[in-house]
């Protein structure tokens, strides 16, 4: 029960961390889909922490939550973030099996992530020429990623340190 309480909470986080994330605009819409990733902070924090199965549990379900209140539900841009969570989730999860550290599991979810929703956008819209923003997500994942994986790491530390977590 103190799992589930616990495993709530973070996805609660998650999907405050996810809204907040969409009123910080980053170069003005010239790229569409770039974000911080701010939500994966807490997905790092239960891939660490919990089980593989917990990964998915948050993951989607804050996709769903906030497709509900911000994009709607089973819109273009829910799938976008559907398959990019997927993706994340599920390459952070196999790299975590390596000897990558958090920061460079994060990098692999966050390019991971953009991968996603190229194809979803190529799926979904039908234009291969989606493609032609995959080299600028990759760019940018690699900052966004390390930036997500320290601050991850840096709480998960914090988190053990301060209480029973």
């Amino acid at each position: 029960m103190k799992k589930y309480m616990r495993l709530v909470m973070l996805l609660s986080f998650s999907i405050v961390l996810s809204i907040l994330e969409s009123f910080i605009p980053l170069f003005n819409g010239y790229i569409p889909g770039l974000k911080l990733g701010l939500a994966n902070i807490i997905v790092l924090i239960v891939l660490y922490k919990y089980d593989t199965s917990d990964v998915f549990f948050v993951s989607i379900l804050r996709v769903i939550v906030v497709g509900l209140m911000r994009t709607g539900l089973f819109s273009v841009n829910f799938f976008f973030s559907l398959f990019g969570a997927l993706f994340s989730a599920s390459s952070m999860i196999i790299f975590k099996k390596t000897r990558l550290s958090m920061i460079g599991v994060s990098v692999i979810g966050s390019i991971c992530h953009s991968v996603g929703q190229i194809l979803a956008a190529i799926l979904f819209l039908k234009n291969n020429n989606m493609i032609y923003y995959l080299p600028w997500l990759l760019l940018f994942s690699i900052p966004t990623g390390v930036f997500v994986g320290f601050v991850s790491k840096k709480m998960l530390a914090e988190l053990e340190d301060k209480i029973d977590f």
